[in-house]
């Protein structure tokens, strides 16, 4: 019976060792996150995430180089997600307000599933010396460009002021978004991702939008006294 049973467990390593290395690396990427979210960057070990995907730790450094290059693969990997979910919804959005709400949210959203990976990039590697010369640092901006295409498209259609900075209303709304969420991020406190997007949005929207000029204003006071004086005389 122990025989079978070693055979058993033999067939069932050769078969993982089938799997083609697209498959493995998914595996090892999906642990990894998974690893990385419970215990974090320092506590995590190769030999965790081993035994998360269910293969030897030969078969991690094969497709990664060390730890760090893990994090930043499932950092990557997790941005290609948000990137690709939220763009296709974004481009069936109309209305300024709307989207910037939509971006907002989401972004929040983002940070509430995932608050050991937003942890992992405030922490870890944003604060890498090469993090600006390094693919995460372009998806980040691609990421916080949609804020800065929006103003754009409003200021264009004359919605906007055309003296607003896109860039610096961008920095405005991210800059606000990981003040707020700074709590709940060290796990001392929470927010709500819906009641904060709505006010982040109605200030930034309101700040921004060009209201439409009052006509003549005396003309509208004196018809309003005209209004009143002939009420009371009635």
């Amino acid at each position: 019976m122990a025989k079978l049973e070693v055979t058993g467990q033999k067939r069932a390593r050769r078969q993982v060792n089938r799997l083609p290395a697209t498959r493995r690396i998914e595996d090892i990427m999906a642990a990894a996150r998974q690893v990385f979210s419970e215990k974090g960057y320092a506590d995590a070990s190769i030999t965790d995430i081993a035994l998360k995907a269910g293969v030897v730790e030969g078969s991690i450094y094969r497709f990664f180089q060390n730890k760090r290059d893990l994090l930043i693969r499932v950092v990557e990997n997790w941005y290609e997600e948000t990137l690709l979910r939220d763009d296709e919804q974004l481009a069936s959005i109309k209305g300024t307000w709307n989207k910037l709400r939509f971006i907002i949210y989401h972004h929040l959203l983002s940070i509430k599933r995932e608050p050991a990976l937003a942890r992992l990039v405030l922490q870890e590697l944003r604060l890498d010396p090469e993090y600006r010369n390094s693919k995460l640092f372009h998806l980040n901006q691609s990421y916080t460009h949609r804020v800065t295409e929006v103003v754009k498209e409003a200021i264009e259609r004359g919605e906007f002021r055309t003296d607003v900075s896109p860039s610096f209303v961008r920095d405005l709304i991210y800059g606000c978004i990981e003040h707020r969420t700074w709590a709940f991020l060290r796990n001392e406190g929470d927010f709500d991702e819906n009641d904060t997007a709505d006010k982040l949005a109605d200030m930034v929207y309101r700040g921004l939008v060009i209201e439409p000029e009052r006509t003549e204003p005396m003309k509208e006071v004196l018809t309003k006294l005209d209004y009143l004086i002939g009420k009371m005389d009635s």
